[in-house]
C-alpha cells in the first residue's frame, strides 16, 4: 500500500475508496453549519417549525372559527384531572365577569349622583352608598379571581402530570421495532418537546382567554343597558386597537421564530461546552475555541433580531396607538353629541367612556391570548394524536403468561426486517435450544446476530410466517411483557442508571424498593462487580452518576461487570450476553465467563452468548454461524473447526494474531 503525503507534510495511510464512493477533497472553508443568512430559513422543516408562527398565517375568522374547539378539548382534559376544579374556574370566572359588569353599572349610579343638581356636599354624600356598592364588587371581583387562581393551580398541575404520565407510559412500552422507526421517534421527541410544554401553559391560557372574552361582552352589555347606540360606538373604538394588537402579536410570532431557530442552535453549543461527557474530548481537541466562535456569531445574530423586533414593535405600538386614537376620537366625538342632543345622560356618558376603555383593554388581551391559544392548542392536539398512535402500537397484553421456565425454544423459518429496510435482517433462521445450554451466536457485524437474540427475547415477533415456540407454545399466544420478563439481557453498551449500586441491579427485576440481599451478593460475586461495588463509598449505597453530588464514577469496564450482574440478579430462565465483556480487560473477561458460563451453570436456563472473541465461545456447547441474516454453520467447536468453514477462518484468523503478538512479545 502506498503513503501520501498532505499539504503540511503529515504522512497518511493511503486507504483505497470503495468503487464509486471517492471523497474529493473538502472545501477550504470549514462549514460549521448553516450559513448567517441559511440558519432561520435551512430549518424550516425541523420538528419546531411545524406549527411555530401557525397563528401569524391565520386569518382572524379562522382563529375564532377553531378556538371555540379547542376550549372545549381543554375543558375535557381538565374536567378528566379534576372535576371540582374545573367546575370551580368555570363558575368563579363567570361571577368575576357579572362582578365587573355591576362594578361598571355601581360607577354610573355613583356618577349620577355626582353629576346630579344640589350642592357638592350632599352630592358626595348621596354617592357614598353606590360608592360602597363599587368597593364591594371590586373586593368580590378580587376574590373571585383569587378563587380562579387556586382552582387553576389545582387542575393545571393534574393535567400535566396526567399527560406526561401517559406520555411516558406509552413511549415507554411500545414494541421495540417502532423505535427503530426514524418517523415514530422524531413525533416523539416533538410532543416530548412542544406538546408537553404547552399543555402545561394552555390551561392558564384559555382561563385568561375566557376572562377577556367575559369581560368584553360585560361591558358591551353595560353599554347596551346605557343606550343600544353606543354598541357601533364600541366597534368603532376598540376595532383599530384590535386591528392594531394583530399586526402587533403576528411581528411578535414572525420574529419568535426566527430567533428560536437561532437560540436552538445556541443551546447545542452551550451543551456542548458545559456537558461533562464532552469536556475531555473539547480540550484534548483544543475545540473550545472553534465552538466559541460559532457561539459568538449565533448570540451576535440572536442581538440583532432582538432590536429589529424593539424596533418594529416600537413602531408598530406608535402606529396602532395613532389609528385607535382616531377611532377613539371619533367615538368620543359622538359621545359628546349625544350628550349634547340629549340623548345621553352626563354620568351615563362618564359611565360609556369608562365602559369603552375597558372594552379596549379587552380586546388587546383577548387577541393576544388567542393567538397563543390558537398556536399551542395545535401541538397539545399533536401531542394526543401521537399518544393515540402509540395506544395502538403498544405490545400485546392478552394472551398466555409465559412459563416460569423453559425446557425448549424453537426458532422455524423466523425472519425479520427492520422498519425502513429493504434486506431483512434475518431471513428464514430456524434453530432449537435446550435449557442447560449455552449457544454461541457469531459472525461478522451486521450479520443478524443481535437481532435473533432479540426475537428470543421477545423483544421482535417474528416475521413472514415465521415462528418462536416456548415449550411448543407460539410467543405470538404470550402477553409480550411476561415473555420479556423471563429474559436476563446484558448489552454490550448498557444503560448506566442514576442509582445506587444495589438499584442498579434490582432495576432488573423492575422495582427499586425491593431487593434479596443474597441474590444481589451472588450476582455481584458472579459477574466480579463484588469487588468494584466494595470499594465504592457507601457500597451499595454508593450513587452511580457523577451528575449528582456525592456520585461515583465507574470505568467502562465496571459498568460492563455491574451490567452482568444486573443480567444475572434476575434469575431468568433464559440469559442472553451480547458482547458483555467488549469493554473488560482480558482477566476480568476471563473470570466472568468462568463465573457465568462453567462455574455456574443453571441446568434450568438457555445462555446465549454474543460475542467476537472466539476464544470464548470454545466451551459453549453450540455455535451459530451467522452472515448476512442467515445461519451457515453451527455445531461444537472442535465439529466447526473440523469443518473448516468460515469459523474455522476465523478463529484461526484471531488466534495467528495473538500468536503473532506472542512471538513480538517474546
Amino acid at each position: 500500500m502506498n503513503d501520501i503525503s498532505d499539504a503540511d507534510g503529515i504522512r497518511q495511510s493511503a486507504v483505497p475508496a470503495p468503487r464509486g464512493a471517492e471523497l474529493p477533497l473538502p472545501p477550504a472553508a470549514v462549514p460549521a453549519g448553516p450559513h448567517d443568512g441559511d440558519i432561520a430559513d435551512g430549518l424550516e422543516e425541523t420538528y419546531w417549525s411545524v406549527y411555530d408562527g401557525a397563528a401569524s398565517k391565520a386569518t382572524v375568522g379562522q382563529i375564532l372559527a377553531r378556538l371555540p374547539r379547542i376550549v372545549r378539548q381543554i375543558g375535557r382534559l381538565a374536567w378528566a384531572a379534576d372535576r371540582t376544579a374545573t367546575l370551580a374556574v368555570v363558575v368563579l370566572q363567570l361571577a368575576s365577569a357579572a362582578m365587573t359588569a355591576f362594578g361598571l353599572m355601581a360607577s354610573v349610579a355613583v356618577l349620577r349622583e355626582l353629576f346630579a343638581e344640589g350642592p357638592t356636599p350632599g352630592r358626595v354624600r348621596a354617592a357614598i352608598p353606590q360608592l360602597a356598592v363599587v368597593v364591594g364588587l371590586l373586593a368580590a371581583r378580587a376574590l373571585l379571581e383569587a378563587g380562579v387562581a387556586v382552582a387553576q393551580a389545582r387542575v393545571t398541575p393534574k393535567i400535566r402530570t396526567a399527560l406526561e404520565t401517559e406520555f411516558l407510559t406509552l413511549t415507554a412500552h411500545v414494541r421495540l421495532e417502532v423505535v427503530d422507526d426514524a418517523d415514530w421517534h422524531d413525533e416523539a421527541y416533538r410532543a416530548n418537546d412542544r406538546g408537553l410544554f404547552y399543555a402545561r401553559q394552555i390551561v392558564g391560557q384559555v382561563v385568561s382567554l375566557a376572562a377577556a372574552l367575559l369581560g368584553l361582552v360585560g361591558t358591551a352589555s353595560v353599554l347596551g343597558v346605557l343606550h343600544p347606540a353606543l354598541l357601533p360606538l364600541l366597534l368603532l373604538s376598540v376595532l383599530p386597537v384590535g386591528a392594531a394588537a394583530v399586526r402587533t402579536a403576528r411581528a411578535r410570532f414572525h420574529s419568535f421564530k426566527r430567533w428560536n431557530t437561532l437560540q436552538r442552535r445556541v443551546r447545542v453549543f452551550s451543551w456542548l461546552l458545559l456537558e461533562r461527557d464532552a469536556a475531555a474530548e473539547l480540550r484534548s481537541d483544543t475545540a473550545q475555541g472553534a465552538l466559541l466562535e460559532e457561539h459568538r456569531r449565533l448570540t451576535t445574530r440572536i442581538a440583532e433580531e432582538d432590536t429589529r423586533l424593539g424596533v418594529s414593535s416600537a413602531g408598530l405600538t406608535l402606529a396602532g396607538r395613532a389609528v385607535g386614537g382616531i377611532g377613539t376620537g371619533i367615538t368620543y366625538t359622538a359621545l359628546g353629541a349625544m350628550l349634547i342632543a340629549g340623548w345621553l345622560p352626563l354620568a351615563a356618558g362618564a359611565g360609556a367612556v369608562l365602559a369603552i376603555q375597558a372594552a379596549q383593554s379587552s380586546l388587546t388581551r383577548l387577541v393576544d391570548v388567542s393567538h397563543l391559544v390558537y398556536e399551542h392548542a395545535m401541538w397539545v392536539n399533536d401531542l394526543l394524536a401521537f399518544q393515540e398512535r402509540c395506544r395502538t402500537l403498544q405490545p400485546r397484553r392478552s394472551g398466555l403468561p409465559a412459563p416460569e421456565t423453559v425446557k425448549t425454544i424453537t426458532m422455524d423459518d423466523v425472519s425479520f426486517t427492520y422498519p425502513g429496510k429493504d434486506t431483512p435482517a434475518l431471513n428464514g433462521i430456524s434453530m432449537t435450544l435446550h435449557a442447560g445450554q449455552t449457544v454461541a451466536f457469531v459472525g461478522v457485524n451486521g450479520s443478524g446476530k443481535s437481532t435473533c437474540a432479540r426475537l428470543l427475547a421477545g423483544l421482535y415477533e417474528p416475521q413472514d410466517g415465521g415462528t418462536v415456540r416456548w415449550d411448543g407454545v407460539n410467543v405470538l399466544d404470550m402477553d409480550t411483557e411476561s415473555l420479556q420478563a423471563r429474559v436476563g439481557c446484558v448489552l454490550q453498551d448498557p444503560v448506566r442508571f442514576p442509582f445506587s449500586a444495589l438499584a442498579n441491579l434490582t432495576v432488573s427485576r423492575g422495582t427499586l424498593t425491593e431487593a434479596d440481599p443474597q441474590r444481589a451478593l451472588d450476582a455481584a460475586r458472579a459477574s466480579g462487580a463484588e469487588q468494584v461495588i466494595a470499594a465504592l463509598p457507601g457500597r451499595w449505597e454508593a450513587l452511580l452518576s457523577k451528575r449528582f453530588r456525592g456520585g461515583q464514577e465507574l470505568s467502562a469496564g465496571q459498568w460492563a461487570k455491574v451490567a452482568v450482574a444486573r443480567g444475572l440478579y434476575k434469575n431468568a430462565p433464559v440469559l442472553l450476553l451480547d458482547e458483555p465483556t467488549a469493554s473488560m480487560d482480558p482477566r476480568a473477561e476471563h473470570a466472568v465467563y468462568e463465573a457465568v458460563l462453567r462455574d455456574n451453570p443453571r441446568p434450568d436456563q438457555i445462555t446465549v452468548l454474543i460475542s467476537h472473541r472466539l476464544a470464548s465461545v470454545v466451551a459453549c456447547d453450540r455455535i451459530y454461524v451467522f452472515d448476512g441474516g442467515r445461519v451457515i454453520e453451527s455445531g461444537t467447536h472442535q465439529e466447526l473447526m473440523d469443518l473448516g468453514g468460515e469459523y474455522a477462518g476465523m478463529f484461526t484468523l484471531q488466534a495467528a494474531g495473538y500468536t503473532a503478538e506472542a512471538g513480538e512479545a517474546a
